[in-house]
């Protein structure tokens, strides 16, 4: 199975997963430089500017690895769209992000918010002399595996975080981001209101409460469709929605791309569509205009629905399960 991100890095995800159980829950605080958890100096008025901003903490990065880090870092580079979704979801401003998946811009649903940040590169591809000049005193890297690309952005600075394993869950991964910017009591704050919010959502569907949706990306090759725990599946579920029979998989990948004798595997009661590429949306135009697609009950039915793929197959983030959360409330509560 292709893993829903990046799958050309299927294999070193794979062999990754023996360290995933340390996963973003072991970026946990131990004291270093100042004198409580926060951070934060002592002193009648918090301690004087330089004090705060030379105090230091030491976490454990999803590799379980020890860094160290400022107690309240300032100049923050995101190398994913996940890192970058976070982030501003605790209402940092980063001073260099990367493109979006698949693209050459930050991704639509964030791009108001990161109007004139620096773009240090592509996703997971940073340009060093990007990454310098932004001058950050904190990188989150993401699921970066490239132990070379590591090595030199530990050269800027060793407060460089590798912030995902492989089978971190979006919540697992932004804990883990807001313990390591200070902000863990705001993540979490963030993550009880989304829960509350997916379940109220849920119970106000109607007739469509509690209905199966098939999640799918179309590839040029064909449709693959989303396992239990892949991000946009995981709303759904939070939403007390459900996974069609043949979909009702554990795990977080894609199946591997179907062929037209077994596009009956996508079908539901609502199917939702994404593409990442322009090659995907051409097969996806190709193949809409075929009886096998046509015949499907959810499109005779006028409930496919067309999703931005670079936010529904993702590893997700907290503002983007917001975006697949209205997504599927505006699909389901149309009359």
């Amino acid at each position: 199975m292709n893993l829903h991100r990046r799958p050309a890095r299927t294999a070193a995800r794979r062999a990754a997963q023996a360290v995933a159980a340390l996963g973003a829950a072991t970026l946990l605080l131990t004291a270093c430089g100042s004198d409580s958890d926060s951070g934060k100096p002592s002193g009648d008025k918090a301690g004087k500017a330089d004090s705060a901003s030379s105090a230091t903490r030491t976490v454990k990065d999803a590799t379980g690895k020890a860094v160290e880090i400022p107690a309240q870092p300032k100049r923050i580079v995101t190398l994913t769209q996940e890192d970058l979704d976070a982030v501003l979801a605790l209402d940092i401003e980063p001073v260099g992000i990367t493109n979006g998946q698949g693209l050459d811009k930050p991704p639509a649903y964030l791009a108001d918010k990161v109007e004139g940040v620096n773009i240090v590169g592509n996703l997971l591809q940073p340009v060093m002399d990007k990454v310098v000049a932004a001058k950050p005193d904190l990188i989150l890297a993401g699921d970066m595996q490239d132990e070379q690309v590591l090595k030199q952005l530990r050269e800027i600075t060793p407060a460089t975080l590798v912030t995902m394993a492989p089978t971190d869950d979006w919540k697992l991964f932004f804990r883990g981001v807001g313990n390591a910017v200070n902000k863990l009591d705001a993540a979490n704050k963030f993550i009880t209101d989304h829960e509350a919010a997916a379940k109220a959502a849920g119970d106000k569907l109607g007739a469509n409460k509690g209905a199966e949706v098939s999640i799918v990306r179309w590839n040029p090759d064909g449709p693959s469709w989303m396992e239990n725990k892949q991000f946009a599946s995981g709303v759904a579920l939070e939403m007390g929605l459900k996974r069609p029979a043949s979909q009702n998989k554990d795990g977080n990948a894609h199946t591997p791309s179907l062929s037209l004798e077994k596009i009956n595997e996508i079908d539901g009661d609502w199917l939702f569509l994404s593409t990442l590429t322009s090659d995907g949306e051409k097969a996806l135009k190709d193949v809409q205009s075929k009886p096998a697609y046509k015949e499907l009950g959810a499109v005779k039915k006028g409930h496919a629905v067309t999703v931005d793929g670079s936010v529904w197959s993702t590893r997700g983030g907290p503002l983007a399960a917001d975006v697949v959360l209205n997504d599927y409330v505006k699909a389901l509560s149309a009359k």
